[in-house]
C-alpha cells in the first residue's frame, strides 16, 4: 500500500504526468478512514482517477497550491476534519495553543475560514479551473449561516470562496458522479443535478420542484427570517422527500439539491475495505507525527448518522437521520488487520460512530401494526440516553 503523490517527485514516480484531482487540506495527510481527505481520495482512486494530496499549504503565497500542477478535471478543498475557527478558537475565542490535524501539534498550519481562503487562492492561481468545496466546514455554511466567531450572519461559502461546487453531507456517492460528469466533458457550470451538492445560478428557469428561502439581505435584517430558513432547511434533510432550495444572494441563487442517498451495508464495506495505509505520511515522522491519529488508529467506524434529533448537534445536517453501517464481518476483518500492526497493543480503542447508541432502525410487528422501534446497542462507557453520541 503506498500514499498517493504528494510532491512532483513522487508524481514522476508513479509515471503520472498531470493527476486528475488535487486535493488542498488544512489537515496533515493522514491516510486512514477516520480522515475524510482519505476516504475521498481513496475513492476516487478506487474509480480510476489520479489524485494528489496537497497539505496544509502555504496561504500566504499562490505557488504553493500549484506544487502539483494543474489538475485535469479540478481541485477539491476541504478545511480538514474539524472547521478551521472550532479548530483554532475555544468557545471563549480564545486562541488555542495547539492543533491534533497538524504535524507535532503546531497551531497556525491553515487559515482562518480555511474553505474560503483556500479556493480563493487556488481560483487567484487558476481562473478557469473547477473547484469542488467539501467537507464539514462547507458543508455546515453552504447556505446563509450564523457565523459564532464574527457574530454576524455570512453568506454562503459559495458566495465569498469562488468555489463552483459544494459537496455537502458524506460525499462519496456526490464525488463520483461529480469526477465523472466532469470526466465526460460536462462544463462544471452544467453539473446542476447532482444530489448532495449547491452551486449558484443566476436564474431559476431551469430548476424544478424547489423552495424558495428568505434572502440573505432579508435574513440580515430580520432574525426571525433566519429561523424561518433554518426551520425549512431542517425538514428538508431526508433524501428521499426533500426538495430543493433555492436563497437569493444579491443578483445570484444558492440552489442545495437534495441529500445524497444512503450507503447500503455493501457499499459501507466496500469503502472501509480500500487500501488505505493506516498511518501518517512518513514525511511527517520527525516532526513528531499527527496527534489526532493517535486515538483513533485502532478505532473501528461501525455507523455513520443519527435519528436522535437533539438540537445542540450538526449531526443531522452533515450525516443525515438515517443510520448507515456496516457489516459485521467487515469490521471484524479490519479488527484482524489491526492486530498485525507493529504498534498494536492488544486492544482496540472504540467501535461505533457519531453516535454510540443507535446500530439500526427496525420495523417491528406488533398486534397488526408496524411500528418502528429503536435498536439500541450499549457501549461500555457511552452515555445511554437516547440522542446523545459517545463522546
Amino acid at each position: 500500500m503506498n500514499f498517493l503523490p504528494t510532491t512532483p517527485l513522487e508524481m514522476e514516480e508513479r509515471n503520472i504526468k498531470q493527476l486528475d484531482f488535487v486535493y488542498v487540506c488544512g489537515d496533515a495527510y493522514v491516510d486512514h478512514p477516520s480522515f475524510g481527505h482519505a476516504i475521498i481520495s481513496r475513492v476516487l482512486t478506487a474509480h480510476g482517477y489520479s489524485v494528489g494530496i496537497l497539505s496544509q499549504p502555504d496561504w500566504r503565497r499562490k505557488e504553493s497550491v500549484m506544487a502539483l500542477g494543474r489538475p485535469r478535471l479540478g481541485f477539491l478543498v476541504s478545511a480538514g476534519n474539524m472547521d478551521s475557527m472550532v479548530n483554532h478558537y475555544t468557545v471563549s475565542k480564545k486562541r488555542r495553543s495547539t492543533d491534533a490535524y497538524t504535524p507535532g501539534g503546531v497551531i497556525g498550519k491553515r487559515p482562518d475560514y480555511a474553505v474560503v481562503v483556500y479556493c480563493n487562492l487556488i481560483r487567484w492561481a487558476y481562473r478557469d479551473v473547477p473547484i469542488i468545496a467539501g467537507g464539514i466546514e462547507a458543508s455546515l455554511r453552504r447556505l446563509a449561516h450564523y457565523d459564532y466567531w464574527s457574530d454576524s450572519l455570512k453568506r454562503s461559502v459559495l458566495m465569498d470562496s469562488g468555489a463552483d461546487l459544494i459537496s455537502y453531507g458524506m460525499g462519496e456517492r456526490s464525488i463520483v458522479e461529480i469526477a465523472d460528469a466532469l470526466d465526460s466533458g460536462l462544463s462544471i457550470r452544467d453539473i446542476t443535478f447532482i444530489d448532495g451538492t449547491c452551486y449558484k445560478t443566476r436564474h431559476l428557469e431551469d430548476v424544478y420542484d424547489y423552495v424558495l428561502l428568505p434572502s440573505y439581505e432579508e435574513m440580515k435584517a430580520d432574525k426571525s427570517k433566519y429561523a424561518q430558513s433554518f426551520y425549512t432547511q431542517y425538514l428538508n434533510t431526508d433524501p428521499f422527500t426533500s426538495k430543493r432550495l433555492a436563497e437569493p444572494c444579491g443578483a445570484v441563487y444558492v440552489v442545495q439539491n437534495p441529500p445524497s442517498k444512503p450507503l447500503t451495508t455493501q457499499e459501507m464495506d466496500d469503502i472501509y475495505d480500500l487500501p488505505y495505509c493506516r498511518a501518517a505520511h512518513p514525511s511527517y515522522e520527525a516532526l513528531g507525527g499527527v496527534p489526532a491519529l493517535h486515538e483513533v488508529k485502532f478505532s473501528l467506524i461501525s455507523n455513520r448518522g443519527c435519528f436522535g434529533g437533539c438540537s445542540f448537534c450538526a449531526l443531522t445536517f452533515h450525516q443525515g437521520r438515517i443510520v448507515q453501517v456496516r457489516s459485521h464481518d467487515s469490521i471484524v476483518k479490519e479488527a484482524r488487520q489491526m492486530t498485525e500492526e507493529p504498534d498494536f497493543k492488544g486492544y482496540i480503542h472504540d467501535v461505533g460512530g457519531p453516535t454510540a447508541n443507535f446500530r439500526h432502525p427496525a420495523c417491528k410487528k406488533t398486534d397488526g401494526a408496524w411500528r418502528l422501534q429503536k435498536q439500541a446497542v450499549p457501549v461500555p462507557g457511552a452515555l445511554q440516553t437516547p440522542g446523545c453520541g459517545s463522546q
